[in-house]
């Protein structure tokens, strides 16, 4: 038998190419007959990825793109929402009608939407909504104000739904209370405090939904190491001592650019605290240097200047490293505890014309920090020690000086110590680097313990308060600093929020055109200011 030719060889190559490529196009063909074809988005809506917007529409479409989860209705004209209108689209998230026609919500209007989280009804003409309207719905979160307008609405049946009554749905039950539509009875789900009881019998002041925060609002480009607040004629001001500048910086509010700006400076050196002393109105300020020795200054009106009007004695004030100032019986007096080993922390007085030495307490102990408070209406002082624990001294009136009256047991190695005062009740927070910081409480006879925080690396454990908000402070050198609020209900400060400064010595508060601001030192990195929020958690 011959062998074809190399055209007729040729030919059926060809011939075999061809029938290839036709069973491939015929197979395509097929295919593409049986792919599901995407719906179009539909006649009067605009549809993008995952959004559809409906307006002026006649009635529901049934066909949308498969992957639209949030579907809006604006100024449509059909009147109601029936039965099962959108079953066919089962993916939706959010749907939105907004000043739309529609008078009536059928019964399983929204039946088959398992994942619907947000129905926003707007500006509508509601007069009816069925008992079962919202029958199915089972994540839904009711937005705040969904009923509003609807004057004409006679009854809402909530049944069958998992309702978290926390201050989201605060504005279900304000409305309840306002509204002539009856509401059949319908129980809480969550949280623990209200869960298994009728939300009918829950009134607007069972819920707790004012919050607060502390918002950063300026940060200063200096480093400093303590700061105080004062008031001087009827304006504001703040002072931070500057250790590496060597200078106190004192800061006005601008009520126009609504920040705070440069007033004046005071020069120094090596500058750990710059306290101010209000004294008949006139502004007296202790100026604490751990180098070159202690010096008090008044503020001169005429000159709009500080001079300095007096030395500290640098025996007895040989490395100052707190201040406190304090009244008694009329009489104004500061203490400056002295942290060196020949020092002594000493009590001055004002006496017309000048400070002079009063009383010296605690020689050569070391003190770290001073606080003044009043013990059963009898003053006293705290001393923290870095060589034993925290002496407390009373007021003698007779003889007017401090006695030693007693320590705190158990709490060595204390830095520095607050008071602040709950409900009439007495605290104090102790500052530990190493250890423990503490809550103490005054019971009568003398401090216990009321709670424990871990505070490695603190030098700073700050009780503020504004209004009803008592919060405390603790900062560190190693973490972030950690803002505590007090619960009445416990007795305890619980976790509010955490603050980032680096280094923190020192808090105040003041409080300027109904604005509160918290005042943070940092001894290594800029001096921060917030504001102090107040938060609605149930809009």
């Amino acid at each position: 038998m011959g062998y074809p030719s190399r055209a007729v060889r040729g030919w059926r190559r060809r011939k075999g190419w061809t029938l290839l490529v036709w069973v491939v196009v015929v197979s395509l063909a097929l295919a593409d007959g049986r792919r599901v074809r995407q719906p179009r988005c539909p006649h009067g809506c605009t549809c993008t990825k995952d959004n559809a917007l409906c307006e002026s529409v006649r009635s529901v479409p049934h066909t949308f793109p498969s992957d639209v989860v949030s579907l809006s209705f604006v100024k449509s004209g059909f009147n109601e929402i029936t039965g099962g209108s959108f079953a066919h689209t089962p993916t939706l998230h959010l749907l939105l009608f907004t000043a739309n026609s529609f008078d009536l919500i059928d019964e399983d209007a929204f039946q088959g939407l398992p994942h619907l989280e947000y129905l926003f009804i707007e500006n509508n003409k509601i007069a009816e909504i069925s008992q079962y309207a919202f029958r199915g719905l089972k994540a839904l979160t009711l937005p705040k104000d969904v009923f509003k307008g609807m004057d004409a609405l006679t009854k809402v049946d909530l049944r069958g739904n998992n309702l978290i009554c926390d201050c989201k749905l605060k504005w279900l039950v304000e409305w309840m209370h306002h509204t002539n539509a009856t509401l059949d009875q319908i129980y809480c789900s969550g949280p623990p405090i209200h869960q298994g009881k009728k939300i009918n019998d829950l009134l607007p002041h069972s819920f707790d939904c004012i919050a607060a925060e502390f918002a950063t609002y300026q940060s200063l480009k200096f480093e400093s190491i303590s700061v105080d607040a004062f008031t001087l004629g009827n304006e504001q001001y703040v002072v931070f001592a500057q250790p590496f500048a060597g200078t106190c910086s004192f800061l006005e509010w601008d009520h126009v650019e609504m920040t705070f700006r440069t007033y004046d400076t005071i020069e120094s050196t090596s500058t750990v605290v710059c306290k101010p002393m209000l004294i008949e109105n006139h502004l007296f300020v202790i100026v604490a240097q751990l180098f070159g020795g202690s010096h008090i200054y008044k503020h001169d009106t005429s000159a709009s200047k500080f001079i300095k009007i007096q030395d500290i004695d640098i025996l007895k004030i040989r490395k100052p490293n707190d201040i406190e100032t304090f009244m008694i019986d009329g009489e104004s007096f500061f203490v400056i505890a002295d942290s060196s080993k020949a020092g002594s922390t000493t009590v001055y007085k004002w006496n017309g014309n000048g400070f002079y030495s009063h009383q010296s307490l605690h020689p050569w102990y070391r003190d770290t920090d001073v606080e003044y408070l009043e013990i059963s209406n009898k003053p006293h002082l705290i001393l923290s020690s870095s060589s034993q624990r925290p002496v407390v001294y009373q007021w003698n009136r007779s003889q007017k000086k401090f006695d030693r009256r007693t320590d705190i047991p158990d709490m060595e190695d204390v830095f520095s110590i607050k008071h602040f005062r709950v409900q009439g009740d007495l605290f104090i927070c102790l500052t530990r680097f190493i250890g423990d910081s503490k809550v103490m409480r005054w019971d009568g006879a003398m401090f216990k313990e009321v709670q424990t925080f871990p505070s490695r690396g603190s030098m700073v454990f700050q009780p503020v308060s504004t209004g009803n908000w008592q919060y405390a402070i603790l900062g560190s050198d190693y973490s972030l600093t950690q803002v505590y609020q007090w619960d009445t209900k416990r007795g305890q400060f619980v976790p509010s929020q955490e603050l980032n400064i680096q280094a923190p010595r020192g808090f105040s508060l003041v409080s300027i055109d109904g604005r509160v601001f918290l005042l943070a030192s940092s001894f290594k990195g800029k001096t921060q200011i917030y504001e102090h929020l107040m938060i609605d958690l149930s809009n």
